[in-house]
């Protein structure tokens, strides 16, 4: 498969499962933090499909959330089956990351600099 076909793939996957992580309602998920897909990673064959989430509250709750995630990922999986018309779709593998929390410190580091 072309790379830009392959970008195109992976940018929809993202856009898609936004929209799908809203409808969940598993509490884990929507919970006391607002979570956000950092970076989707589909492999070549479109087997696998990693997803990094990150909280605004902290790791903790971005891992609840991915356990949250991985007991919905069925019903997440079936969703993305239906909205983007793909042969094969890909397991969703996913992980939590602090990315969000980490760009927030630094933000916060380079604010108290110009003081």
């Amino acid at each position: 498969m072309p790379s830009h076909r392959m970008g195109r793939t992976t940018e929809d996957i993202r856009r898609e499962l936004t929209a799908i992580l809203r409808e969940v309602k598993d509490p884990r998920v929507q919970g006391n933090g607002m979570i956000s897909i950092v970076r989707v990673e589909v492999t070549n064959d479109l087997s696998y499909c990693t997803v990094y989430i990150s909280s605004m509250t902290g790791m903790e709750h971005a891992q609840n959330a991915v356990k949250g995630l991985k007991s919905a990922a069925g019903f997440i999986r079936r969703e993305l089956g239906h909205q983007l018309k793909l042969r094969h779709v890909p397991e969703l593998i996913f992980k939590a990351t602090d990315s969000i929390e980490y760009s927030a410190n630094i933000s916060k580091i380079l604010n108290d600099l110009k003081e």
